[in-house]
């Protein structure tokens, strides 16, 4: 199986419980339950900009400096489905 992340947060998604939910309760395919609940995002009207600032904390947490994890989102997410212009 090949590894999914987050389109929203770029998060791995390891494990089925890490997967959101759309309205019907099925598993999102593209977000993870920390972005997507029922078929929304949980932040609606957050930025990338916003999101950056979220999960900083969490990369370094596991070990990533802060300028890694700041370059590695910023390179990132503009390409992920939620952010894509």
């Amino acid at each position: 199986m090949k590894q999914e992340y987050c389109q929203s947060c770029g998060m791995p998604m390891e494990d089925i419980n890490l997967y959101g939910t759309e309205k019907d309760g099925s598993k999102s395919q593209d977000y993870c339950t920390y972005c997507y609940e029922d078929g929304n995002f949980r932040k609606p009207n957050e930025t990338m900009e916003e999101m950056i600032e979220t999960c900083v904390p969490f990369m370094k947490e596991n070990g990533m400096d802060e300028e890694e994890a700041r370059k590695l989102l910023n390179d990132s997410l503009p390409h992920m489905k939620r952010w894509k212009k």
